[in-house]
């Protein structure tokens, strides 16, 4: 997740209190311990590997649920959180949490998956882990002493060249996006039917790309877990998540009138205004972000998590089945946060670059088979019928990048 700083004028339109599933830093890093040995912290803290802090997270689903921590503390500076659900139906989301903000997440955590990892730097102080839907759902987490200077040098340069450069594309998507909603909303206000559809498709892309980035943003006066508050809930809500106190907001709500009831209704029209005027406080709220390495890292993991869970299984765009489009634009944004690290991470681990850019081709070209330039998006609709054809193969080329790709964010955060 990335750091932030705002100026008065944002404050007063958006409150940017969580970004979900990317990991906040809050201090400097820390100097990496040299070597593999692993440093065992003082009082029972995390131990520390590779210049990170490892610490394990086990969900069950005994007792009603348990999320148990191997160490409640670690020493300040990149930490590892590595989450195994080992038979928690109940629990598929754990956060770290400071005050009333997300600072790392990992959501679709279902039991028997591989282990799942975030890597986050932190200050001292006292945080949060919170797995909704434990019998204990929030247990306490220490962070001891100041994190030490980052250090300096040609890799830190090349990596937060790549994270202030990657900063400026996300704002460039906000403005594309904004561009892009007005284009629909014009086509909706002109009752058009086709060419609204056609619009919608040419919106979706930008969103898709950067959503990890972005989607955890509260307007102010909301608590974290209010949908009404949360522009991410405004922009993009589905069937599966609708809070019947809040209602059909945005992008999904649009997709139902236009794909499945098949008209454009006063309803309609009400939600792409409201979508213009969640996506231009989008935009000013962009402009104040700014990223840590791991956080480009971090994000593109959470990308290809969306994919699994959401493109894959067709649940993202249930009335339109344009879900393969949005793969391709998870795909795509989780490629440019990769290649934006790419000059440090040479330094850094080349093998691991020469993988993970294998793989992105790999599943470029399981996508790039089920394209279709006749259809709405580009790619095949994606029926029930075509994804028991192909979402096995597709989750499986997915799988195999998301394994190196999960490396990066400990790579990064203890460059030296």
């Amino acid at each position: 997740m990335p750091s932030r700083s705002h100026s008065p004028a944002v404050l007063g339109v958006v409150t940017a209190l969580a970004l979900a599933l990317v990991g906040c830093s809050t201090g400097a890093p820390s100097a990496p311990a040299t070597g593999g040995a692993a440093a065992q912290g003082g009082d029972g803290a995390a131990p520390v590997v590779n210049g990170a802090a490892q610490v394990a997270l086990r969900l069950t689903g005994d007792n009603g649920g348990t999320c148990t921590l191997d160490h409640a503390s670690a020493p300040a500076g990149p930490i590892t959180f590595t989450v195994t659900n080992v038979s928690a139906t109940g629990i598929t989301e754990v956060e770290l949490q400071s005050e009333l903000r997300i600072l790392g997440e990992k959501e679709n955590l279902a039991p028997g998956l591989p282990a799942s990892t975030f890597t986050v730097t932190l200050g001292g102080g006292s945080y949060a882990i919170h797995c909704p839907g434990a019998a204990t759902e929030t247990q306490p987490f220490t962070v001891t002493g100041e994190a030490a200077a980052a250090p300096t040098g040609d890799v830190q340069d090349l990596l937060a060249k790549g994270a202030t450069e990657y900063a400026e594309w996300v704002v460039s998507q906000t403005e594309e996006m904004h561009t892009s909603v007005k284009a629909l909303a014009a086509a909706i206000d002109a009752g058009d039917l086709a060419a609204a559809k056609k619009a919608y498709a040419v919106s979706r892309p930008f969103y898709e790309k950067i959503e990890a980035d972005v989607e955890g943003f509260v307007l102010p006066g909301h608590k974290l877990d209010d949908s009404a508050g949360s522009l991410d809930y405004r922009i993009d809500m589905r069937a599966s998540s609708l809070d019947d106190a809040v209602g059909w907001m945005g992008y999904h709500a649009i997709e139902r009138d236009l794909f499945s009831a098949g008209k454009i209704t006063a309803k309609t029209k009400k939600y792409a205004a409201g979508l213009v005027a969640d996506v231009a406080k989008l935009v000013e709220v962009s402009r104040t972000l700014t990223f840590k390495p791991e956080d480009l890292a971090n994000g593109a993991a959470a990308l290809l998590e969306e994919v699994q869970s959401n493109k894959i299984t067709g649940e993202e765009e249930a009335y339109s089945h344009l879900d393969l489009m949005d793969f391709a634009n998870n795909l795509e944004g989780a490629r440019q946060a990769f290649a934006y690290l790419q000059p440090g991470l040479e330094q850094v681990d080349e093998a691991l670059v020469d993988q993970v850019a294998a793989e992105f081709t790999k599943v470029d070209e399981a996508l790039d088979a089920l394209r279709d330039d006749s259809a709405l998006g580009g790619y095949l609709a994606w029926t029930k019928a075509n994804r028991e054809k192909h979402a096995k193969d597709l989750s499986q080329a997915v799988l195999s990048l998301q394994q190196p790709l999960a490396k990066i964010a400990e790579k990064v955060a203890t460059a030296q």
